[in-house]
């Protein structure tokens, strides 16, 4: 297993149980980009949030929708749909805030009960805080087994008809005796990420449900088949220097690996990068953009913050070599920036390359154990076969491969700007999990997420929070500049409309108990509330 880049990747967060206990495959480095974070959002000193709240269930039908072909053949089954509360603060008429916990085990969501904007909005409106799981994550599973047939039932129409049915038969422990379903009782919903733009969609096709509104935070409202804008905010606000070297490193990557084609050169290029034995060019031009994809992982909080980026970055911008053992590859890494097209600019990128080499070989090649496609590969059928309900990492892919989309290229780039990844990282690669697992061969039903407004949703009582430098910015309501057919708009108390300046990705949520401070610059402070 790759030890230490699984370290670092149970901080920044993998989807599903079975990846902490399954050998390091590269799917699961998309998987870490392609989904809402799940790192631990309690710091090391606090009471685990598990042992505070236990854990409840609802049953909830399979099939919302028996006069839809998609999901024939129908369910008349129900499963249960686990969810927590917190109900210290309540008093009668205080509402019921639901946070919706997206495409990952409810479980991680539990510290925002405790602290963050889920538990300020219970304790500001004598309100119950709630997490609620969904379908087909942690143990909501409507299904037996994850076969493609039983995941026909894993649509956001499902999942938020369950919301709204949760709404109207919730019952409380300890608070049996009280009408607290909806529309009796105000429900407010919010979510991050996915989970913000499922609470968005949620408000507008349920309003009489969540009629006291929803919240939506970094929440991807514009379902994206081609999202190379993903890396985008990345190349705007991260250090310019590293950037300049990212772009140009990955050029000469593909200069050699596209554009020579020459095999001999490649298996230079992978020697150096301690890669001989990657068997596909498109697996190790993934490989080696770890670093890059570390971005979405920062967090105002220090503890919570992920610094694999800025290590990554303060790597390939150091005037110094950083790992000494890269010395000894200096005449080879020139050798190959002059058959990359760059030998103009041998003493500029000869550094940020071998640095580049010692990062990956310290976080990812030298603890692989076993073979190098087994760490590195995505081209395994017999492991996207699996399909039994251990097999949770199906759940989210299953969603992108017949829905959203989010395929994060290098390809997708206009021909004038350098990627920040490999252009063979192309529509092809990034859905070979749709093909191997699903046997989807054809881009998702992006209409049935767009169907509720895109970019230009909008519905009174719905507030749009979203972070200025987050990678998933340019698939929110906030998009523009990073594209032209979502526009700004007016900030209202009806519909607010926010942009955290120098925010990442749903930095809205997490929060600190009263007693905390951030004893770091004034950047690293909690947002303004």
């Amino acid at each position: 297993m790759v030890k230490k880049l699984s370290a670092l990747c149970a901080v920044l967060g993998l989807v599903g149980a079975s990846f902490a206990a399954a050998p390091m495959r590269a799917i699961e480095q998309k998987l870490r980009r392609t989904t809402i974070s799940n790192r631990a959002i309690h710091k090391r000193e606090d009471t685990d949030p598990a042992l505070l709240y236990p854990a409840y269930n609802l049953s909830v039908p399979v099939d919302h929708f028996h006069n839809d072909s998609l999901y024939e053949p129908h369910s008349d089954e129900k499963f249960n749909l686990r969810y927590w509360f917190d109900a210290t603060y309540y008093k009668d008429g205080g509402p019921v805030i639901v946070l919706q916990s997206g495409e990952t085990d409810g479980v991680g969501r539990l510290g925002f009960l405790q602290k963050g904007l889920l538990h300020d909005l219970a304790v500001a409106t004598n309100g119950i805080g709630v997490v609620l799981e969904h379908r087909y994550y942690g143990t909501s599973w409507p299904t037996q087994n994850l076969t493609t047939e039983s995941l026909r039932f894993l649509t956001t129409d499902q999942a938020l008809a369950d919301q709204a049915y949760f709404a109207q038969n919730a019952v409380y422990a300890g608070l049996e005796d009280k009408n607290l379903t909806a529309p009796n009782t105000a429900y407010l919903a919010y979510g991050g990420s996915y989970a913000g733009a499922f609470v968005a969609f949620l408000r507008k096709l349920y309003p009489d449900v969540y009629w006291a509104g929803a919240i939506s935070s970094s929440g991807v409202t514009e379902a994206i088949w081609d999202y190379w804008a993903y890396w985008e905010p990345i190349r705007w606000y991260a250090n310019q220097q590293c950037i300049e070297y990212q772009q140009k490193i990955i050029d000469l990557v593909d200069n050699i690996i596209i554009r020579q084609n020459d095999s001999d050169t490649t298996a230079e290029l992978k020697a150096a990068f301690g890669l001989p034995n990657v068997t596909h060019d498109d697996d190790f031009a993934a490989t080696i953009a770890y670093g890059i994809g570390s971005w979405q992982g920062k967090n105002w909080d220090p503890e919570l913050n992920d610094p694999s980026f800025d290590l990554y970055c303060g790597n390939l911008t150091s005037t110094e070599l950083v790992y000494p053992t890269s010395k000894g590859l200096i005449d080879t890494v020139q050798d190959i920036i002059k058959k990359g097209g760059y030998e103009s600019e041998i003493g500029k990128l000869t550094t940020p390359i071998l640095n580049w080499i010692g990062w990956l070989a310290q976080y990812a090649v030298d603890d692989c154990e076993g073979s190098q496609d087994t760490c590195f590969g995505t081209h395994n059928i017999t492991h996207y076969e699996q399909d039994d309900i251990t097999q949770d990492w199906r759940s989210w892919p299953y969603q992108y491969c017949t829905q959203w989309g989010y395929l994060q290229t290098g390809s997708g780039y206009p021909d004038d700007i350098l990627p920040l990844v490999s252009r063979t990282s192309d529509l092809e690669y990034n859905s070979l999990v749709c093909k191997y697992a699903f046997n989807i061969t054809t881009p998702p039903d992006v209409d049935a997420i767009n169907k509720f407004g895109g970019f230009g949703i909008s519905y009174p009582r719905l507030a749009i929070i979203d972070g200025e430098q987050d990678p998933w910015r340019p698939a929110t309501p906030h998009a523009s500049p990073f594209n032209t057919t979502a526009v700004n708009r007016t900030d209202t108390v009806s519909e607010p409309f926010s942009l955290i300046a120098g925010a990442v990705h749903h930095w809205d949520e997490n929060g600190l108990f009263p007693n905390q401070t951030v004893d770091s610059p004034p950047d690293f402070l909690p947002p303004i509330p």
